[in-house]
Parts: C-alpha cells; structure tokens; sequence
C-alpha cells in the first residue's frame, strides 16, 4: 500500500493545482476570458499526463526542497496584487506598511488573501511533490527559479529603485520643482474639493452608458478638463490628494525615515501644500472623508499642513442617526454630504474669513462600490458586483450635493473642484477600462467661470497650480510644485517629455523623495545649497528632448 507522504498513485493531484493556478494566473495578468483557465490547466495536465511527470519510469526518490519555492511565493504575492488591485505600485504597497493600514474597510481583501495563501501552500506542495519524485522536475526546477525572479515585476521595481542610489542623476525633478506662491491673492474665493474616489473621466465613454452622466451635466455649467492622466505613484488615495495639492508625487519615506519601525508621524512635511498655503492667507480649512483618518496617514496630512477640522468615520460615529447605517469602509455617501453641509454652513455663518472644504466620497470604492440608501431607493436593487451601479450613485450624489449648496447661496464666491483621486482599480469593466485611453476627472465650478472643455496632456501634478490660479494666485511662470497651470500657455512635463520619460525619471529620483519628507530623515554630508529657482536643463537632460528651460 503506498504510504501517505508518497502519493505515488496521484500525479495528477499536483498537476492540476499547477495546471489551475497557471491559468487562473494567466487570466489576472493578461486580458484573457476567465474561461481559458480550464483550457490551460486542461492542456497542462495533458502534457504532464503524456510525459509521465511525477511517475518516470527509472523513478528516484529524493527528500528535497526545491530552489523554486521562494520564487514561486514571490511570483504569488504579485499576482495576488495584480488581482486585487489591477495593477501594481510598489510605491503604495511601502507607504502603507508606513503610514499605517489601521481602519480599513478591506475585509473581503482579507478573506482573498487567507484563500491565496491557501492556494499558494498546495502550490509549492505540489511543485515540492514532483521534484521529490521526477528527476527530470529536480533538474529543470532551478532554471524555473531564476526565470520567475527575472520575470518578478516587484523584484524588477525593487531593483530600479536600488539603483537610484547610485544613478547619475538623482534629482532630475527636483530641479524642476518650483517653490508655490506666499504673495497676496487678487481675490479670496471660498474652496470646496470634492475627491469622488476612483471616478476617473473615462466612465464617461458611451460604452459604460449613462453611468457618468450627471457628471457631464455639472461639467455643462463649468470648465472641464480632459486628458489628466496617472503617472506613477499618484495612484491611490492619498498619493492623488498629494499630487492634486501638493503638485508632487508620493514617494514612500523608505529608507528616508530615520525610524524605520515605528509609524509615521509627519506626511511629506518637506513641501508646503494647499492647506500650507491657504491658512497663511487667513483660510479656515476643513477636511471630512467617509472612511477613517487613521488610514493611510490621512488624518496626519491634513493636520500637519495646517487644516483646523479633520474628521472621518471616529469622529462622525457619535452624531449618526443610524449607527447600523455604515459600510466596512465608513459612512455613504449621502450622510457624507450631509455633515459637510453642516460644516460649510457653520463656516458660512461664523463669517470670519474665507474657508476651504476637502471631502473625499467612498461610492466608487473599488471592486464594486458602496451605494447609500438614497441611490438604492432611485436605481433600485444593487447585485453588489456592478461597479456601474455605484459609479451612477457617486455622480448623481455629487451632483445633488452641488445644486443644493448653489440653491441655499453657500456656494456664493466659491470655486468648486470636482475630481477623482486616481483611476479606479480592479472592478467588474476591468477589461473594457484599460482598453481605453484613461484620465481622471477635473472640473472647476464658479461665479465667473464660464462653460469651456480644455484637453492637454497633463497629470495630477498639475492639478495643483490650477487651483492655485483659479484662486487668485500669481506663480512664477505658471507653476508650482512639479505641475504647470493648465489655464496658462505653460506645457507640462507630460507635454514635454512624456508620461514614459516621467516615470523613469521618477524611479531613479532620490533629492525629491529627501526634500518631501526633511525633518524625518537622517542628515546628509553638507552640499552645496541648491537653488530654489530653476536651472538651465544639462545636455544630458537635453539629450533626445526638446530644449526647455525647466
């Protein structure tokens, strides 16, 4: 009788755990049918079937552990961020870890992750099977070792930014930084920012029918923009506030943080942002979100650029009507509007100078959304997996939301900026999603704004100098951070070297990552003070490029 660690009668069991997990595999990396994950497993089995893999006729036993195992764990963590997530940032993933992931609403993640380790331990147990077993799989398993580590993403990403630190260029956007305004505003407009999270622009395609469409109509009364496009590590929350307030992307503090196991305590507290700004001309600033502050280091940016009220799922628990009526993010979206309609009202009363209002939604939260009783009562009954269902409900609340202010005069002297906060990540239009061109959403509502659509090639970076200019604000040639206004003349970076040039760029930039978080990283040898305005590029900037003077 075969004993039980043999499983000398059953090479079909780790075959098919193989054969599954490539296709399965296959289908989250490519934009292959789900279906096709049988026919791969199907044809694999085969294969191994035909071969004899596991049962070869001059069989030798041997008791090992195959070099292939850590790859193979590797190759699982990605693809198990790829599923998740639809794409991956390496970027993300270190600023979490840092900046904390307490009070998220990622419990389903969870219970996906529990279920990938699950399928990852049967994995290497049957890689570990056949190599015991098949000679042939002893010999070829090493150089399936050194072809998943080539192949690795993450260990491709984690060695781009090794070799940041010794690139000959490490601060390439850091020259190009430009310091924001401290002058005097022409004049004092109230701001509303409504973060409408993960509604990018290209929901509005005709292919997603009308899910957009109460957004296009706000965007009939104001100025819309088209073409603000992600580059790297602008891609989630707080990385796409960062950009749209700060015009920097967010690098993680990494090896920066000169306490490199404790939490955070400062977000990029080396750039004075919108809230920095504001409050030094007089603005009483407020910031309001669905979900808690706790995450990702939300609570602790606003408070440190200088916002007065930062309040998030803690703060509002006490003051709900229905304490049942919340999500495992937060509170929806229709009890959000609400404490924000209180808190500009108690603003507008206290008529003590001009305010600013940040609120970030959580509707289009992916993989399918959190739609509020209100959109349940209008759209009717949510199957709890149509992204589209959700998306309407974000548009149509923001819009209500909006017309309500107007309607009361709280919006009297007001720039209003509607936007997302990053393109949206895995969720039930995937594939149709990423076979368009994609941008995220940016429209500005106001008293003398008239109806206009503006397309330039652009990022959230440069969202930043906008608002600034939209504002009253005078910048030196139209910029401020690494962004360029997008009413002015002024390219951007995108326009001028390209998203793909940006991005290299960034995986190799080291003064900009020290210059976001100074006052948390260790001191460096003395240099030479470098220049706060910009310099003439250097040929090898120059090289390929058109020439510029930024």
């Amino acid at each position: 009788m075969p004993t039980l660690t043999s499983f000398k009668l059953t090479p079909w069991l780790p075959l098919a755990m193989i054969g599954l997990s490539l296709g399965y595999a296959a289908t989250v990396l490519t934009r292959l049918p789900w279906w096709t994950l049988l026919l791969i497993a199907a044809v694999w089995i085969g294969i191994g079937l035909k071969l004899a893999w596991g049962k070869p006729l001059n069989a030798r036993y041997r008791r090992i552990w195959p070099w292939s195992l850590v790859p193979l764990s590797l190759m699982g963590v990605y693809v198990y961020l790829a599923d998740s997530f639809g794409s991956v940032d390496l970027g993300a993933v270190f600023f979490h870890l840092q900046a904390g992931i307490a009070e998220h609403g990622g419990a389903g993640k969870m219970i996906s992750a529990i279920m990938y380790i699950v399928v990852m331990a049967g994995v290497l147990w049957s890689v570990a099977w056949l190599a015991r077993h098949d000679q042939r799989w002893r010999l070829a398993e090493r150089y399936f070792a050194i072809v998943l580590l080539a192949a690795n993403p993450l260990l491709y990403g984690l060695g781009q930014r090794s070799v940041a630190i010794v690139a000959d260029d490490g601060e390439w956007l850091n020259r190009r930084y430009m310091p924001p305004p401290t002058d005097e505003q022409q004049h004092k407009p109230n701001l509303l920012i409504m973060y409408l999270e993960s509604l990018e622009r290209t929901y509005g395609n005709d292919i997603f029918d009308d899910a957009y469409a109460d957004l296009n109509t706000l965007g009939e009364q104001g100025l819309v923009f088209e073409g603000i496009r992600q580059m790297e590590n602008t891609g989630w929350t707080m990385a796409g506030m960062i950009a749209s307030q700060c015009g920097v992307p967010l690098m993680p503090a990494g090896l920066l943080h000169d306490t490199q196991f404790e939490p955070l305590t400062h977000v990029v507290p080396g750039v004075d942002c919108l809230g920095d700004i504001l409050a030094a001309h007089g603005y009483r600033l407020s910031y309001l979100g669905g979900a808690s502050t706790q995450f990702a280091g939300k609570g602790l940016f606003y408070r440190g650029h200088q916002f007065n009220t930062v309040k998030g799922k803690e703060e509002f628990a006490p003051d709900l009507e229905d304490p049942e009526y919340i999500n495992s993010w937060g509170i929806y979206d229709d009890t959000l509007y609400d404490f924000t309609a209180d808190e500009i009202r108690r603003l507008d009363e206290e008529d003590s100078g001009p305010w600013a209002v940040v609120n970030l939604n959580l509707a289009g939260h992916a993989p399918s959304g959190f739609p509020s009783q209100t959109c349940l009562d209008r759209q009717g009954e949510f199957d709890g997996q149509n992204i589209l269902y959700s998306v309407e409900c974000s548009a149509y609340e923001a819009r209500v939301f909006i017309e309500e202010l107007q309607q009361e005069g709280l919006l009297d002297n007001t720039l209003v900026v509607v936007l997302s906060d990053h393109l949206t990540m895995r969720v039930s239009v995937w594939d149709q999603l990423t076979a368009l061109d994609r941008d995220n959403t940016l429209i500005m509502l106001g008293d003398h704004i008239e109806p206009q659509r503006i397309r330039r090639d652009a990022t959230m970076l440069d969202v930043f100098p906008t608002i600034l200019e939209k504002m009253g604000f005078e910048l030196n040639e139209h910029r401020a951070g690494l962004g360029a206004s997008l009413i002015s003349e002024k390219p951007t970076l995108v326009e001028v070297h390209g998203i793909e040039i940006l991005n290299e760029r960034l995986r190799q930039e080291t003064a900009l990552q020290h210059r976001l978080w100074e006052g948390l990283a260790p001191q460096r040898r003395e240099e030479e003070p470098q220049p706060t305005v910009q310099v003439t590029e250097t040929p090898a900037d120059q090289a390929g490029e058109i020439e510029i003077i930024y």
